[in-house]
């Protein structure tokens, strides 16, 4: 018996229908942080003009990266149901190792990276041991190297001596951008690499005989995609200094980029990435069916501190230094805030590299946004907060409707 695909004027309220069915059955995805997007930036627009200035939101993407970044190593701990309180001062330290060995030992700037990545490294593998081969829960191993890292960060600063960072490519990072035909590029690339993926996703399961993707929800998506990212490149490219020109996408908005794209690959197509998910979702199920539940979890711990010292590395550029508080203050916060604003959940087996950006999106248009209206900093941390709570209540009420609807 063959099959045959709906005709178009009934796949739209089929994909809708389809898509109602799953929020009421508890798999909300990303709509509540694109929600909140959307809600933050009208209501900061509405009472500060300057929210959405073409200046202003190249400053959110930069003011927002340190953040994106470790709650992208955060989410691959936070999907086995573990926690990682110490990614903040991990960070610092990496900041510290970069910071010294480029200024006062004169590597040149690709030594000093690798260093502070495998300083990194090094921390997630000693964490992920003490938690997968000891036994020691996370929350207290985290918690030791927590207030153990400001004690490293003070040894190796010389109990606070500010370290300049005045190299022109780690400076560049946080505070340079690409030209804008460049910026229309990678643009162009970006939509056209999606569309390709989804091309090649739904011809593979056609020849396996599986359901696949509408052709107007497939087109939905790229044209979506395209939009989106043609009018953020399109309004980075506009003229946003004052005595100069200063114009183009952040440098470090690729370096996301290119972040995101990895992780994701290796959570959606690999099968380390499922292992993943299968252990968080039921470890002792995991381990019957073969899979080395230690070896999944050194590994995300690893993935964690490495993704740190990434974000380590933008601090450092952002701020032209590393001090004492690099890594410290909200970072660690507003870090784990991002992760499940974005959709990640605290207990385990759900969760996406998007998450991160998205709810690290949602964290600096808070801050950003609250500091032109005026408001401290504790006005900003409690609004925070409440953000973050709501978001763990949404998860936790979406669980249970998931189990009572039988979704999950």
């Amino acid at each position: 018996m063959s099959t045959q695909t709906l005709p178009p004027k009934t796949e739209a309220p089929v994909i809708v229908r389809e898509y109602v069915d799953r929020v009421r059955g508890g798999d909300l995805g990303a709509l509540p942080a694109v929600l909140g997007l959307v809600v933050l930036t009208v209501v900061f627009s509405a009472f500060q003009p300057i929210f959405f200035s073409p200046g202003n939101f190249a400053n959110l993407l930069t003011q927002g990266a340190v953040y994106v970044v470790i709650a992208m190593g955060l989410i691959f701990v936070l999907l086995l149901g573990e926690i990682d309180l110490s990614a903040g001062f991990t960070s610092g330290v990496c900041a510290a190792v970069l910071a010294i060995t480029l200024t006062n030992m004169g590597w040149p700037w690709y030594a000093s990276v690798v260093a502070a990545m495998i300083t990194g490294a090094v921390i997630g593998l000693v964490l992920g041991t003490l938690v997968a081969k000891i036994g020691i829960p996370s929350f207290v191993v985290t918690l030791a190297a927590f207030i153990a890292f400001q004690g490293v960060v003070l040894l190796l600063l010389k109990q606070g001596t500010n370290i300049s960072v005045r190299d022109p490519t780690i400076v560049a990072i946080a505070n340079r951008n690409l030209p804008p035909w460049l910026g229309w590029l990678m643009a162009a690339v970006t939509v056209a690499g999606y569309a390709a993926v989804q091309l090649a996703q739904a011809r593979n399961r056609a020849r396996r005989g599986l359901p696949t993707t509408p052709p107007l929800l497939l087109a939905a998506r790229v044209g979506g995609l395209a939009l989106v990212v043609g009018l953020v490149v399109y309004v980075l490219n506009l003229d946003r200094g004052r005595a100069v020109v200063l114009q183009g996408v952040p440098i470090v908005v690729p370096v996301i980029l290119v972040l995101f794209l990895i992780w994701t690959f290796v959570l959606r197509r690999t099968a380390f990435g499922r292992h993943i998910y299968a252990v968080g979702g039921n470890a002792e199920a995991a381990r019957r069916a073969g899979i080395s539940v230690d070896r999944i979890k050194i590994a995300c711990f690893v993935i964690c501190s490495f993704m740190a010292s990434i974000g380590g590395i933008i601090a450092a550029s952002r701020a032209n230094s590393v001090d004492p508080n690099t890594g410290g203050s909200n970072v660690l916060l507003f870090a784990v805030g991002a992760a499940v604003i974005g959709g990640t959940s605290l207990f385990g087996g759900k969760g996406r590299a998007l998450d991160a950006i998205l709810g690290g999106a949602v964290v600096a248009m808070i801050e950003n946004g609250m500091g032109l209206l005026g408001y401290g900093a504790g006005q900003k941390l409690v609004v925070t907060g409440l953000v973050l709570l709501l978001a763990a209540s949404v998860d936790a009420l979406s669980r249970k409707r998931a189990a009572a609807t039988g979704h999950r």
